[in-house]
């Protein structure tokens, strides 16, 4: 594992428990597990050949980080019962589109 991948998934982490702290510290618990959930639509790697490819691009490649998708989680964003849920897999695509302009 290269630096880079690990400080890449330790930001996964790390962005969504900031997040929680700084706007939501009343509930920090509750919104810490629900911004982590985004990394749940990392799932879909596993129906890719290899699973986790460096110098891939995951934005536009695998079935939940398509384009469409990321208006959908945009839009749980806006929406106040799913905002939690919505940031979280914002967060998360953000980060992996960071990976693809390095």
């Amino acid at each position: 594992m290269t630096f880079a991948f690990a400080f890449h998934l330790f930001l996964h982490v790390a962005v969504p428990l900031a997040v929680a702290g700084l706007f939501f510290r009343p509930e920090f618990r509750r919104a810490s597990l629900l911004l982590l959930a985004g990394i749940l639509i990392d799932v879909d790697h596993v129906l890719a050949n290899p699973i986790v490819d460096p110098d891939r691009c995951s934005v536009g490649y695998h079935l939940l980080h398509h384009y469409w998708l990321i208006l959908v989680y945009f839009v749980l964003a806006l929406v106040p019962k799913t905002r939690l849920i919505g940031i979280g897999l914002m967060i998360h695509i953000v980060l992996d589109w960071l990976e693809c302009i390095r």
